[in-house]
């Protein structure tokens, strides 16, 4: 009898996607629109200089000035892969965050999230999170089977918020870098595509007015939806 080695399931009816458009995703409270240096750089700086902590666990920042901010953005963010985004809140009609793709590897049909840097007025707001939802349902739509969400294991923020964007907890990968000199230790979350119709639903349902009163306060949180369908949580 012929031995039966364990080699994984063929993928089947699969076509490898393409790299994601430059194109501007609009929803119902925010749009994820490319990054523009000249429109969008100033408007970012002014909103993020007022909290260095938004920078503790990201690669860059804090910045002492905005030509300081200006000339990172122009080095590290005008090319393709990570693919920055600026997002815009309807009720401002400001530029208030910044997210990008990265690590887009079409072969695989993987792409992750990351570079999210949300000003305060920006963060815990529907259109905060909705911008979150429009990169993941774009990501799918063109056929990435895996999204992921690596953070520093110590953002306990980011790693309850990948969680609530219905993205599974997959385990820390100690010592993975050394950032601005200090270790890094780093939390993987991700979200697949058989995951993916139960974790839409759940944002559809989230994202419905009519889930909102009259002060923009949810009436059921996007977290109870979410958490049913996490395989794993950390």
């Amino acid at each position: 009898m012929k031995n039966e080695r364990p080699v994984g399931p063929l993928i089947e009816n699969w076509t490898q996607p393409p790299l994601p458009p430059s194109v501007d995703l609009v929803g119902r409270y925010a749009s994820v629109v490319p990054f523009d240096l000249k429109a969008h750089s100033r408007q970012l700086y002014d909103l993020n200089s007022s909290d260095d902590a938004i920078w503790d666990y990201m690669p860059q920042g804090p910045f002492d000035s905005f030509q300081a901010y200006h000339d990172w953005m122009a080095e590290n963010a005008l090319g393709t892969d990570p693919m920055f985004h600026t997002i815009v809140n309807h009720e401002t009609g400001r530029a208030e965050g910044v997210a990008t793709y990265l690590r887009i590897t079409p072969a695989a049909g993987a792409i992750e999230v990351g570079f999210i840097t949300y000003s305060p007025a920006l963060q815990r707001t529907r259109a905060g999170t909705e911008a979150m939802i429009l990169m993941m349902r774009q990501a799918f739509a063109l056929g990435y089977r895996r999204y992921e969400w690596k953070c520093n294991a110590l953002n306990q923020p980011s790693r309850r918020l990948a969680m609530r964007l219905g993205m599974s907890f997959e385990g820390v990968f100690r010592q993975a870098a050394i950032v601005k000199g200090r270790n890094r230790d780093t939390a993987w979350y991700a979200a697949i595509d058989k995951d993916w119709p139960n974790i839409d639903s759940a944002f559809t349902k989230w994202l419905d007015p009519a889930n909102f009163d009259a002060e923009g306060m949810q009436k059921v949180s996007l977290s109870s939806l979410t958490a049913p369908l996490l395989i794993n949580i950390g």
